[in-house]
């Protein structure tokens, strides 16, 4: 069957109208890389669970919720109100006080790298990360009690959709990020030597060689993400040292005050135990050596 131009003419016309630049199809979206945490360069990879994929989205929801009180059932508390930037992620000389104005009888471990751990909580728990969360966020932040909302209903009061789950493992998300790969220990250890000052380095040498610290305090962690035994009554996690000139108190408790009395005392060989850590021994040194092993300490902040 053959048109005349007219035909043509009209129908071309009108296929045009149709195909205006608001039908235009769109061209094809670019992959979006998936999102990745900084990265300790001389380190194992980070061990991220297929089950809780990082995602740029759950990273900026994970670091919103961290500082939002709508967290506790009281909307009294955050995360951030016991891992706190100001003392390296942990809450400093105060005492951590939960939802209800519950004070809690332990320290809060530093979560700058926490990635990277093998297990959590004091005792080194062998769970994921988000289970972690999650047990704490429950167990400080949302307890249970009569007339107080239950975790589901702090989830859902928080964003459409959310659920208890959902908010831990955002959190987890968010606490894989805070990795701090520009700190100056961190460019140290990489090889980076002015990263720390003279004394500092010289500090280190004793931290290493003569009070054997590294024993316990390795990597590029500080922490070798074992348990010890150093007298406080039970074997505890291994803390980083990042950031340890800003979160005094220390041990578990906050039993010593400061970070000259908390040195003098590991020197010690720590506090008297039955059970004493074969790695632990007294050590003696020079004060000229105590102060470049304070002045190293001191340089060990990281910021995120």
């Amino acid at each position: 069957m053959r048109f005349s131009t007219p035909l043509l003419l009209t129908a071309t016309l009108i296929l045009t109208a149709c195909s205006g630049p608001e039908r235009a199809v769109p061209p094809p979206a670019a992959a979006v890389p998936p999102f990745q945490p900084p990265v300790l360069a001389h380190f194992e990879p980070m061990r991220i669970p297929d089950t809780n994929p990082l995602t740029a989205e759950k990273v900026a929801l994970g670091r919103q919720l961290f500082s939002d009180p709508r967290l506790s059932s009281d909307g009294t508390t955050s995360c951030s109100g016991c891992h706190s930037p100001q003392y390296g992620y942990t809450v400093g000389a105060a005492r951590p006080i939960g939802a209800y104005g519950v004070e809690q009888n332990r320290a809060c471990p530093s979560l700058i790298n926490a990635g990277y751990a093998k297990g959590y909580y004091w005792e080194n728990a062998p769970i994921p990360l988000e289970k972690a969360v999650l047990g704490m966020w429950k167990f400080v932040m949302v307890p249970q009690g009569e007339g107080r909302p239950t975790a589901e209903e702090v989830a859902a009061r928080l964003g459409p959709g959310l659920t208890p789950e959902k908010v831990a493992e955002a959190l987890a998300s968010f606490i894989r990020t805070l990795v701090p790969v520009q700190a100056p220990w961190v460019r140290y250890y990489g090889g980076e030597t002015a990263a720390l000052s003279e004394a500092g380095r010289r500090g280190f040498e004793v931290f290493d060689r003569k009070a054997h610290c590294t024993n316990c305090h390795s990597s590029v962690l500080l922490a070798d993400r074992l348990r010890h035994d150093v007298g406080t009554g039970n074997a505890f996690k291994t803390p980083t040292l990042l950031n340890v000139a800003r979160s005094a108190p220390y041990f578990h408790d906050n039993r010593v005050p400061t970070l000259e009395a908390a040195v003098d005392q590991m020197l010690a060989g720590g506090f008297a135990t039955k059970t004493p850590d074969p790695q632990l021994k007294p050590v003696t040194i020079t004060p000229e050596e105590r102060a470049l092993l304070l002045t190293f300490l001191r340089e060990l902040n990281a910021d995120v």
